[in-house]
């Protein structure tokens, strides 16, 4: 069984319905005792960081995912999801992540050409990094291959984590790992068979 966690952000629905095409149950839920029962955690997000981050803490939620990485449990952030799992952000103020992953989140405005629409918005390429083998969370794709990407904010200082890239006017951190501890700035569950093939790799991870 795989946690959707509901925290009030994100459309957690379509994710689910994207779990159960694969064949694997899915459960959406805010509930400590029934996360900590599911074999794997999806942590979704859309919107502001600090709004995200209050609303997992207020839900003592963010104490809970820590202590499951903790013992083992493997965790997959989604796009807002992804950036809460690094140390902090400075989107509309300073705020702290659950530091699961080092790095900061920062404005995609700093590092891209002006001429460049805010957010980034729609298909890209994935651009797997030179220096490392590719994660088992691409075994079933390839480079390359596009997902579908909605931001304005990314990853920084990260670069040891990173496990793919996508190229707009700069370098963007695409989606990272630490250990059993997983991130992706796209969708996947908005990327077609592409996504759908990313999903199958962590469940079965």
């Amino acid at each position: 069984m795989i946690a959707i966690v509901d925290y009030g952000v994100g459309n957690l629905f379509s994710l689910q319905s994207s779990l159960h095409y694969l064949g694997k149950q899915a459960l959406v839920s805010g509930d400590p005792d029934i996360i900590k029962k599911c074999e794997k955690i999806i942590l979704p997000g859309v919107g502001a960081f600090g709004d995200a981050i209050l609303k997992l803490q207020q839900a003592g939620l963010d104490g809970l995912l820590k202590e499951e990485v903790r013992k083992g449990k493997k965790l997959l952030g989604i796009c807002l999801g992804m950036q809460l799992l690094f140390e902090q952000s400075s989107e509309y103020g300073d705020h702290k992540g659950l530091g699961l992953i080092p790095g900061k989140v920062q404005p995609i405005k700093s590092v891209i050409p002006e001429a460049y629409k805010v957010p980034h918005i729609g298909w890209n390429a994935l651009i797997f990094p030179r220096n490392k083998p590719i994660n088992p969370l691409f075994q079933y794709i390839k480079e390359k291959d596009a997902v579908y990407f909605v931001h304005s904010y990314y990853a920084t200082e990260c670069e040891k984590n990173v496990i793919a890239y996508a190229e707009y006017g700069a370098l963007l951190t695409a989606a990272v790992a630490n250990e059993n501890v997983y991130g992706t700035q796209f969708h996947p569950e908005k990327s077609g068979q592409v996504g759908l093939k990313i999903l199958q790799a962590f469940c079965e991870s």
